[in-house]
């Protein structure tokens, strides 16, 4: 029964505004939201086609194609956002004979992680860092976060190759969540997936800020590719979400910029929140997360003036997504009035 509630019961997450403006009585339009890791300054919606709209969406060729550019891999399988995958490994590697693995999940992370696994009944270990793991077992199943979402720990390829080195000799399974990566792509371990010991999702949603488009990816090996194809069905992601997806991967231009925007916005938050916090923050290019004792009494005074950050699950941090210069000034103000 301690499964199948640890199954449905529903994790906090950011984004919840509705929740926050009737938790606090302050209109919606009148907030400032930082709870997520999604960028402020989204991709640009094009013109889409009536066609896309009306026929049944059957696989995109230009999609794959400027993925698989953009990823710099071939190993890629299209998907509604990485929580669909995150959702269904538990049960698929039941299937291919995991069913007895220890899983091993990080500490501190995106938490939906440890609720799909415990609530498939998989026995579950925390590992703090990923040096620690040296004693694996056969088939023993590692969950890597990198960068971490929410600490802005970043593993380097020479750090994730070593982990993966031990996990192929024991015929493990690494599954990592790039989700945040695309700031720092040359870190990625993408172009290891043809193994079959390695499963990593991507986001397109957090770095193009389009995260209602529900799109993402998978990259592994074409076992695992076609057995996830098996579990999706037809009609995986519309068609409106394929048709934009493709222009936005293929806008090698407008990346760029973006990258440069969000590296900058990103300094001067961090810039601020070691000012107020006398600490330094870590994060990424889409966060930055500061540590303080008295994050949940933070929390609730910057709500009470209209800003929504995220509280992480530990009751000791708070995460700041990235706001824009005006946002900025607007937070600013707000943390000056809070007596720390």
């Amino acid at each position: 029964m301690s499964d199948f509630l640890t199954s449905i019961t529903p994790l906090v997450h950011g984004g919840q505004l509705k929740i926050m403006a009737e938790r606090f009585a302050i209109p919606m339009e009148k907030w400032l939201d930082l709870s997520t890791g999604i960028a402020p300054f989204s991709y640009p919606i094009p013109a889409i086609p009536t066609s896309v709209w009306q026929r049944l969406p059957e696989p995109s060729a230009a999609l794959q194609s400027a993925a698989c550019d953009y990823y710099q891999t071939h190993h890629l399988l299209p998907i509604s956002g990485s929580q669909t995958i995150i959702q269904l490994l538990p049960h698929i590697t039941k299937q291919q004979g995991y069913a007895e693995s220890r899983v091993w999940l990080p500490e501190i992370g995106y938490q939906e992680h440890r609720k799909s696994w415990q609530g498939a009944a998989y026995q579950t270990k925390v590992y703090k860092d990923i040096g620690a793991l040296k004693q694996l077992n056969e088939r023993d199943i590692v969950i890597l976060i990198n960068p971490n979402n929410p600490s802005g720990t970043l593993y380097s390829c020479q750090q994730v190759a070593q982990l993966f080195s031990q996990i192929q000799r024991n015929n493990g399974l690494l599954i990592i969540d790039e989700a945040f990566m695309d700031g720092t792509p040359q870190h990625s371990f993408i172009n290891q997936t043809s193994s079959p010991n390695l499963i990593i999702l991507r986001s397109l949603g957090k770095f193009f800020g389009l995260a209602g488009l529900r799109l993402g990816f998978v990259s592994a090996s074409n076992t695992w590719i076609d057995i996830f194809k098996a579990n999706l069905g037809p009609w995986n992601i519309n068609g409106p979400a394929q048709y934009i997806g493709q222009q936005a991967l293929a806008d090698s231009a407008w990346q760029n910029k973006q990258r440069h925007l969000l590296t900058t916005h990103s300094q001067q938050l961090a810039k601020l929140l070691q000012r107020t916090f006398k600490t330094t923050p870590k994060g990424t290019i889409l966060f930055q997360t500061v540590k303080c004792e008295k994050a949940e009494i933070i929390f609730d005074k910057l709500c009470q003036q209209g800003i929504y950050v995220r509280l992480c699950d530990e009751k000791n941090a708070l995460r700041f997504g990235i706001p824009t210069n005006n946002e900025l000034l607007r937070l600013e103000l707000a943390l000056s009035q809070i007596k720390l």
